[in-house]
């Protein structure tokens, strides 16, 4: 349903250097940056994705408010080792704990997740929905 999305950032440089260690062992990586230059304003942007293709993106400028009322963004993980990795990094990289990796059972019997949250205040999770025995 959804092609990519984006959230505004307080830091660029510090925002960039979280997302580029919590989001590793993923499989996610910088994929496109968008500089000042290139926008036309102050603004600058950078993409993460997999495979050339960026499907999140931060963004920092003036008169980009960085608002996270609410805001929860749940990564696709391939394992629940991916998991596990995606928590460490992202506490490593400054992250607060916002709920260890473990089962969620009252979404489905699979739901292996851990919850952070970014130094910008956003609720990030990693989630994996195979079976212990496929991931």
């Amino acid at each position: 349903m959804l092609d990519h999305m984006g959230i505004t950032v307080a830091d660029f440089a510090a925002s960039k250097a979280f997302y580029e260690r919590a989001l590793a062992p993923l499989g996610y990586g910088p994929v496109m940056e968008v500089t000042p230059e290139m926008s036309g304003s102050d603004a600058r942007y950078l993409g993460f994705g997999a495979n050339g293709k960026p499907d999140f993106w931060i963004g920092a400028g003036a008169g980009m408010p960085v608002t996270h009322d609410g805001l929860h963004i749940a990564f696709s993980a391939r394992s629940r080792v991916a998991v596990d990795a995606f928590h460490q990094a992202a506490l490593a990289a400054g992250a607060r704990d916002n709920g260890a990796p473990g089962l969620r059972p009252h979404y489905h019997p699979n739901y292996y997740g851990a919850f952070v949250i970014d130094p910008n205040g956003h609720n990030i999770e990693a989630v994996c929905h195979l079976p212990e025995s496929d991931s």
